[in-house]
């Protein structure tokens, strides 16, 4: 095996779509706009017989004492038919000897498959992104998606077609009503979200790969959504909406709506992308009035470079909890 450094956009993109459901956290874009949130990225890949057996993409990220450590999201993605735990340990070797150089103590990474902890010494943390999320299949028809659906679902989706409640898709230059919409749904929902820069860095990448929507009522936004479009999937990101005119429905619509157009584009999947009833009763809910299955992940985990330093970072965690 051998451990390289990756810089074509295809070659990434090409194997890390090959997974079914495939994960956007992975893709060349997600890691160019980490690059430009967060400040640093690495992509390593591992050739076998000169082909990619496996690829990963690490952010950077600071903590407080003046260190570091490397997020890998929804990954590493490794190859079928792989030896999983041999192509970790071979990843994790190589990250160490960035991991010196950039004061990183540990590397936190979301595996997409089951994995043993033992034999790799990690330690199990607290998850980032949802473990559980809920998935459509599109390869079924329009008659049996809405079938699937709770209801209330397909008549709230049809309450909101009479009152013609419309989906717009926009771009940048409608920041602003995303914006106000993102705020106006923390402060209600009791949510912080991400700054301003994380966002507007965001729609700023590729159209083919960031889309925003809007849902508009009588020519006023009542519902917002970032959605990502990766391999054979789709993947609701952030949403938000108005505090007036709840009672057309709008959410409803605009993801009936999305869900439709990206089926006939050839999508197999659209991710609705964390539930959890405990956390977030409401929310979920909603999402669940679709359909679909429920995907389960393995979780976080932790890779310790510097022992001594990340059982003080643990310590300031707990204290603080707030990363």
């Amino acid at each position: 095996m051998q451990i390289i450094t990756i810089t074509d956009k295809k070659q990434l993109n090409d194997f890390v779509s090959r997974e079914t459901m495939s994960q956007f956290l992975q893709s060349f874009e997600w890691g160019e706009f980490q690059g430009k949130a967060a400040g640093k990225i690495i992509r390593l890949g591992v050739l076998e017989n000169n082909e990619l057996a496996a690829a990963a993409t690490f952010v950077k990220k600071t903590l407080p004492m003046g260190k570091s450590y490397f997020l890998c999201p929804r990954g590493p993605i490794i190859g079928a038919n792989q030896d999983k735990l041999k192509i970790l340990k071979e990843l994790f070797d190589a990250l160490k000897k960035f991991a010196e150089n950039e004061d990183v103590i540990f590397l936190r990474f979301e595996p997409v498959f089951k994995i043993d902890i033992s034999p790799i010494e990690i330690q199990k943390t607290l998850d980032i992104q949802p473990s559980k999320t809920l998935i459509l299949d599109l390869t079924k028809s329009e008659e049996e998606l809405l079938k699937e659906m709770h209801q209330k679902t397909r008549y709230n989706i049809k309450l909101a077609a009479k009152k013609e409640v419309k989906m717009v898709e926009a771009g940048p230059e409608r920041f602003d009503d995303f914006w106000r919409l993102m705020n106006l749904t923390g402060e209600r929902d009791n949510f912080r979200p991400h700054g301003i820069d994380y966002y507007k860095k965001m729609l700023e990448a590729d159209s083919d790969f960031i889309k925003l929507y809007f849902a508009e009522y009588k020519g006023k936004p009542l519902v917002t959504g970032i959605f990502s479009y990766f391999g054979d999937t789709v993947s609701y990101l952030h949403g938000a909406s108005a505090d007036h005119d709840r009672e057309v429905m709008a959410p409803y619509l605009l993801h009936w709506q999305i869900i439709k157009e990206v089926k006939a584009a050839g999508f197999k999947y659209y991710d609705l992308c964390g539930i959890n009833e405990k956390r977030w009763p409401g929310v979920t809910r909603f999402k669940k009035g679709f359909g679909g299955f429920e995907h389960d992940y393995p979780g976080t985990f932790d890779y310790i470079f510097d022992q001594n330093w990340y059982s003080i970072y643990k310590m300031v965690r707990q204290a603080r909890r707030t990363f």
